[in-house]
């Protein structure tokens, strides 16, 4: 009689409702597993008795799983049927031993197949007893809901093998079986491979190679974005710009991580801060490490290589050079200026000030006349030849008018002068310039007539830091010889 597996759609219905498994027994394990079932009979078989009736049953199975899903099985059962011809119970003890395969894994369970050689026993009313040799063919299907603890559905066609006459073998039983597995031996389910079993995992898709603490959950130590263990760089400075390996990148190649580096686009080449900021010590424009020249003097305009240029070749470098087009071969002074001594910077060489007549204001006011300009444009060049010098603009009026007039006044020409001589010469700086008012305390001749005061009302350029002035003369002597 040809094979019936009428319940195969059930089990696999039964299974595809099932509670979906999170875990499986991995590797090599064992289990047991009792069953209940449905046994149903041939009508062709070697007994007085026509047939039996189809019935329940229950047995059990001991099984190992050796990997690559294979694995030995031994199956054990037993049946009461009643004979179709009277009333009486009969009874069927099966036993087999099965090589089993199961080629594929889901997460909803696993199918298998067996196959293997047993043994069958039957008694009938008329305490007749027979035994066969049995080949049997199973089909089922595993499904999980932990690593210990799932559920089995099987299908299963067992072949009588008649000792006498092989022409009577026929198929002898359709068997339907269902039941608890239990199992040992074997390793927990670990999807993602991270140590721990899905059942704790509480990162369930951590990435290989990961490293994950006691509840399976990626490690970030250096805070970076990337998991220890993947992270081939662990130890990255907070703030710092990583790859995909977790290693910083320095896209400007200045030493200094992106991320960190506050200034990117640092130039090839150039020294840098701990922020990755170009430095420049001496503030001509060109950074430390490009720069050629790494000690150009203050205001001193260099080129693209940081060197300063001398335009006029006279030796004090454009931008420091007061006087930037000097004629070729011309002596000058530290300021770049040509050397000659004016009969004003003659004066303030051997007395230590310069006394201006002619400087000429608006009567009782402080506005300087236009003819006193020509006058004060002689002192504008001396001072910028002579930045170190502090000078002290006095201003002195005649007797007339009353003291207190006369000292508010001389104060207010002393700052016109200053005003006047900063404006038209910028390159003095203002805090070399002090301004002060005499009144009519200090005359130089008694105001007792015209020519007397005309020579009271005076302006003098009084150097108050004359140790300057007297070793800078010293060393221009010195330079002469």
């Amino acid at each position: 009689m040809r094979s019936r597996f009428a319940l195969i759609p059930l089990i696999a219905a039964l299974a595809l409702t099932a509670s979906l498994a999170n875990a499986e027994p991995q590797g090599s394990h064992s289990w047991f597993t009792p069953v209940v079932g449905w046994v149903r009979m041939s009508k062709h078989i070697e007994f007085p008795a026509d047939s039996r009736a189809a019935a329940a049953g229950f047995g059990a199975r001991l099984g190992h799983q050796f990997g690559c899903g294979w694995g030995l099985e031994l199956a054990g059962a037993y049946s009461p049927p009643k004979e179709t011809a009277g009333p009486m119970q009969s009874g069927i003890r099966m036993a087999s031993g099965n090589l089993m395969y199961s080629p594929f894994h889901w997460r909803i369970g696993a199918p298998y197949l067996a196959a293997g050689y047993g043994w069958s026993y039957r008694t009938t009313s008329e305490d007749a007893r027979l035994d066969y040799m049995t080949f049997e063919q199973a089909l089922g299907w595993n499904t999980w809901f932990g690593d210990h603890v799932g559920l089995r559905f099987e299908a299963r066609n067992s072949i009588d093998l008649p000792k006498k006459n092989m022409t009577r073998m026929n198929t002898n039983e359709q068997q339907y079986w269902a039941g608890l597995n239990f199992a040992w031996g074997g390793k927990p389910v670990d999807t993602d491979a991270d140590g721990v079993p899905d059942r704790k995992d509480k990162c369930p898709a951590t990435p290989a190679a990961a490293a994950v603490d006691a509840t399976g959950c990626p490690h970030d130590s250096d805070g970076d974005g990337v998991w220890d263990g993947i992270d081939q760089c662990p130890n990255t400075p907070k703030g710092a710009t990583v790859n995909a390996k977790g290693c910083p990148t320095d896209s400007d190649g200045d030493g200094v991580w992106d991320g960190i580096d506050q200034c990117p686009d640092t130039p090839k080449g150039a020294t840098v801060d701990a922020k990755g900021c170009p430095i420049d010590t001496d503030g001509d424009g060109v950074w430390d490490g490009i720069d050629q020249c790494p000690n150009t003097p203050k205001g001193a305009t260099v080129d693209a290589r940081g060197c300063p240029i001398d335009s006029d070749g006279d030796g004090v470098w454009d931008g420091i050079d007061l006087c930037p087009n000097t004629p070729a071969g011309a002596r000058v002074d530290a300021s770049g200026c040509p050397i000659e001594v004016t009969e004003k910077e003659t004066e303030m060489l051997d007395t230590g000030m310069i006394r201006l007549q002619g400087v000429n204001f608006e009567t009782a006011k402080a506005d300087l006349l236009p003819e006193s300009s020509p006058i004060l444009d002689q002192v504008g060049p001396i001072l910028l030849k002579w930045p170190q010098l502090k000078i002290e603009i006095g201003g002195h009026t005649d007797s007339r008018g009353s003291a207190a007039r006369n000292q508010t006044l001389s104060e207010a020409r002393a700052g016109s002068v200053r005003t006047y001589l900063l404006q038209k010469f910028p390159g003095i700086a203002a805090d070399q310039l002090t301004p002060k008012g005499y009144g009519a305390s200090v005359p130089v001749a008694p105001n007792t007539n015209t020519l007397n005061m005309a020579k009271n009302r005076r302006v003098e350029f009084v150097v108050l830091n004359k140790d300057v002035l007297k070793k800078e003369v010293e060393r221009r002597k010195l330079l002469q010889k």
